[in-house]
């Protein structure tokens, strides 16, 4: 298993998804633990000094002005972490909760945040032996940070708290115990260190951004079988008309759409067809894909500035003097971007469903109606249609951005908030319903397809399906629909329908 080092600067979105999905490990660079060691002297010195330094030796937010005796630090942090863990709901999953665990080490790595290493190295030592904190879903305004996810968190590394352990919950003082992992006593500003920051909502996005890139690729592949089964046309395809709007995502698709549509069978049969143009939904897809692209582009843009920032308050300054007070801690670019991401997923969705409307209406398709091998007696794909529409109109609720909203906290001492960590939820809802949206339309254009025979598609696309039927077999007969469509989700997920395609189409641009 790969080892990647830490050090508050490198960490690239696919080494969070590899150490969130456990496909690598993390550990502390050595030149970090030197800088860590450094901020902590200087903050040693600072208090020795007598200067007052917000959250360290005050109160917090309202109680700011609230003067903390040096033999209370320690209990003040353990207060901190304990009163901040009010987070209810679900639990967050184990990817995600590990996506956040790497991103909190690798931002308090910097040494900016005067955290000791042995904190990191207790951190980090729980994600090797896949020791995740249990973090409920629900809590965070993504202001000063993710608070309350974050203190849930932190109370684990303190011994308290629960941990999931080979998928099984039990108490976090027990399972350190068990692993050899000692039991964090926070010192003056550790525990605020370990809650400030957006690495709640940096980790979801991480996830979110990784699947989406995926999800645009099969996106593509959905789009190349429609317009085959539609008999639809390459042309609007071509490269010259995207070079005079070279949007990088629009030229990214067309590009993935001509490989997926090269030397097809069914294009040459009707080549010399009388149909001027097609639909928007055919004919568009590079410019509705190309703009969903451009989105991933930026929230993954966003987010590797995000995991490789100093994110809490108050922060060391660089030459160790004093401590600078700002709000770095604040979730509005990450927010942004997942509203941003949002949207575009949900329109990915929306033109998806209005290929599959043609699929299936005899009036746009000239194929059975619902594609049902006898209609009327059978519904066919009807109702999956249906499934359909309704993920794409909880998308569009969904896709209200959630950084329009603020809501004052903590006696208005944090007066405007991010909503971050909703927008980032929102992203995964979103995603997961675009993903099934789109594993319809592959379902539904096979089976179209199945109506063309002998004629066959692209060999790429044909690869596609044949891999597809190995799993789900033609519909000649009405049956229970679920289980179909989750099984070409599997092949999304598993990406073996993507590897299968691209061993003839070549890689496909992400």
């Amino acid at each position: 298993m790969e080892t990647i080092r830490i050090d508050g600067k490198q960490l690239t979105l696919d080494q969070v998804r590899d150490i969130a999905r456990g496909r690598a490990r993390a550990e502390l660079d050595p030149a970090a633990r030197t800088r860590m060691t450094q901020g902590r002297e200087a903050l040693e010195k600072i208090l020795a000094a007598g200067t007052k330094v917000y959250g360290v030796n005050t109160g917090f937010g309202k109680l700011k002005n609230v003067a903390i005796a040096r033999e209370k630090m320690g209990t003040l942090q353990m207060n901190l972490i304990r009163s901040h863990c009010a987070g209810v709901g679900d639990p967050f999953p184990e990817d995600v909760v590990r996506a956040v665990m790497v991103i909190r080490a690798n931002t308090l790595a910097q040494g900016a945040s005067a955290i000791r290493p042995q904190i990191v190295d207790n951190l980090l030592a729980m994600l090797d032996r896949n020791l995740i904190p249990e973090i409920p879903c629900q809590g965070s305004v993504s202001a000063s940070g993710d608070l309350a996810p974050l203190s849930h968190l932190a109370l684990t590394l303190m011994g308290e708290g629960q941990v999931r352990s080979g998928g099984i919950l039990v108490g976090a003082g027990e399972a350190l115990k068990e692993a050899g992992i000692p039991i964090s006593r926070f010192g003056p500003k550790e525990g605020l260190s370990l809650i400030n920051g957006t690495q709640v909502t940096s980790g979801i996005g991480c996830l979110v951004a990784s699947r989406a890139g995926d999800l645009a690729v099969h996106a593509d592949i959905a789009t190349g079988l429609s317009v085959e089964a539609l008999k639809a046309s390459v042309a609007p395809f071509d490269e010259a008309i995207h070079r005079m709007r070279p949007h990088l995502g629009q030229l990214d698709t067309a590009a993935n759409l001509r490989s997926l549509l090269r030397d097809s069978p069914i294009m040459e049969s009707h080549r010399d067809c009388d149909q001027v143009q097609d639909s928007y939904s055919l004919r568009c897809a590079p410019q509705v894909h190309g703009a969903v692209r451009d989105a991933i582009r930026h929230a993954r843009e966003i987010l590797v500035v995000e995991v490789n920032s100093v994110t809490d308050n108050p922060i060391l300054d660089p030459d160790g003097e004093r401590f600078l007070m700002g709000g770095n801690f604040h979730g509005a670019p990450v927010g942004h971007a997942m509203d941003f991401l949002g949207i575009a997923l949900a329109d990915l969705a929306s033109i998806s469903e209005r290929r599959l409307e043609k699929l299936l209406n005899p009036d746009l398709s000239g194929l059975p109606a619902f594609l049902a091998a006898d209609p009327g007696l059978q519904s066919g794909l009807m109702l999956a249609h249906v499934t359909a529409a309704a993920l794409v109109s909880e998308n569009k609720g969904l896709a209200h951005p959630a950084s329009v909203d603020t809501i004052p906290t903590s006696a208005a001492q944090e007066d405007h908030v991010s909503m971050a960590t909703w927008a980032a939820r929102k992203a995964v809802m979103i995603l997961d319903n675009t993903e099934r949206v789109i594993a319809i339309e592959i379902l539904a254009a096979c089976q179209a397809l199945d109506f063309l025979l002998p004629l066959r598609p692209a060999g790429a696309l044909e690869k596609g399906k044949e891999l597809l039927r190995t799993h789900i077999p033609r519909l000649e007969k009405d049956r229970v629909l679920g289980p179909d469509i989750e099984a070409v989700r599997r092949l999304i997920h598993s990406g073996s329908l993507r590897q299968q395609v691209e061993a003839v189409s070549g890689r496909l641009r992400e």
